[in-house]
């Protein structure tokens, strides 16, 4: 039994490579049309996709899931239409397929020109987030890769209703299904098998907890973009609005605490620290999130719990905040040097001699001044969505879109020349 569910999986696989030849030639018109399809049939299933929606959720209840985990699991029919108008988004963006990144002419006549092909295809490996395989299909189609997804059991019902119908798009426009495939029946050997399949996936997202990406990054035989989880610093300078303030940091962790960009940090300078503490714990307590803080904070926030060194290193993912009042922007950088995920930090201030510093000296994939973390966000940079958000340095950086799932091929033209 094993055998037979062994080569199945590697069936799979070697159609999903198959199908990257067809996707590789395949129009941008063709590949519009089937992203259109794609969006249609998910616009008009929206009833299917929330009751296997409800049945995952059901069973993340009774199974003790956090609130945070619920949040990325649910799928409201809002949520929904969102995630079909985000497929006609990135219909509606330029092709990638064939840009040409540089070129010139040789003194011996030779044309050289560098131009973007799709990778061919592309693992994911994700956990409770049905939206990434609606937005990593429609990033693979459009750039003209197949997408091999792994999006783990707590969504199980879920993906398996929106692959079905993302397999039958493709079919309508003249796409082979398999340009979509989905190896979640196979559980942790679907998984292994992605990883471990060097030759047949090209190129392998992790996206997910600490965990699940340590463990990808550690036992693939495939390249691998690493995503990394968040934890996201806010610095309140000395000169910063603070009315202001209050507004971004309560925006940056109440408005989806669930997601990688929520702030999960601030730092408050001690000449801001009397006057801003107590408006923000006022807002935060009204939008019912559990301070920690530690011992300076505390003075102006005495019911707030008393941070611990392992509340500076946490991504809660939830309504709870870590807040530290620190002596300068030197002691504000050091601690996100040692703390920080180099997902996305953020400082609010009217120095822009002290922003600047910021921006130059914080080595995170996205850097802010004077705006909310939830920002580092594909759909809001205009990509229309993202496959993940990458904090490594090689390839990739920050909100991944099409570009970012295309490598680059070299293109030599002649007329008979011979190097000597």
């Amino acid at each position: 039994m094993a055998d037979t569910a062994s080569t199945s999986l590697q069936s799979l696989l070697v159609e999903a490579k198959d199908a990257s030849r067809a996707l590789s030639v395949a129009s941008a018109a063709a590949r519009d049309a089937a992203l259109q399809a794609m969006s249609r049939i998910v616009s008009d299933n929206v009833e299917p996709i929330v009751a296997a929606n409800a049945e995952d959720l059901a069973r993340g209840v009774s199974e003790g899931m956090s609130e945070g985990l619920q949040d990325r699991l649910r799928l409201t029919p809002d949520r929904i239409r969102a995630l079909s108008q985000a497929i006609e988004d990135i219909r509606a963006l330029a092709d990638p397929v064939g840009d040409v990144v540089r070129g010139m002419t040789l003194p011996n006549g030779l044309q050289v020109s560098q131009v973007r092909v799709p990778f061919g295809v592309v693992g994911a490996i994700y956990e409770a987030r049905p939206n990434v395989t609606i937005d990593i299909a429609a990033l693979g189609i459009k750039s003209g890769n197949v997408v091999v997804l792994r999006g783990g059991s707590q969504a199980h019902a879920t993906n398996t209703v929106l692959v079905s119908l993302l397999r039958e798009a493709l079919v309508q426009a003249g796409l082979p299904a398999a340009a979509v495939t989905s190896v979640d029946d196979f559980g942790r050997d679907g998984a292994r098998a992605m990883m471990q399949g060097r030759g047949l996936i090209d190129v392998l997202i992790p996206r997910g907890s600490a965990a699940l990406i340590e463990t990808v990054v550690t036992e693939s035989t495939v390249p691998v973009i690493e995503t990394g989880s968040g934890v996201v610093h806010i610095f309140v300078d000395a000169s910063a609005d603070l009315a202001q303030a209050v507004d971004i940091i309560d925006n940056a962790k109440v408005q989806r605490p669930s997601v990688c960009n929520a702030v999960e940090t601030v730092l408050v300078h001690e000449a801001a620290a009397q006057e801003l503490l107590p408006m923000l714990g006022a807002r935060l307590e009204k939008s019912g999130v559990v301070i920690h803080a530690d011992e300076r904070a505390r003075e102006t926030l005495p019911s707030a719990v008393l941070a611990t060194e392992e509340d500076w290193a946490r991504e809660y993912l939830s309504l709870e905040l870590a807040i530290t009042v620190v002596d300068s922007l030197d002691a504000a950088l050091e601690h996100i040097r040692t703390y920080s995920t180099h997902h996305t930090e953020a400082i609010l201030t009217a120095d822009m001699t002290n922003a600047e510093r910021f921006l130059n000296e914080v080595d995170s994939a996205s850097v802010i001044v004077n705006a909310s973390t939830r920002f580092t966000d594909g759909g809001e940079f205009g990509f229309g969505a993202e496959v993940g958000i990458s904090t490594q340095k090689l390839h990739a950086r920050g909100p991944m879109g099409l570009p970012e799932l295309t490598s680059t091929k070299w293109i030599v033209r002649g007329q008979g020349q011979v190097r000597a």
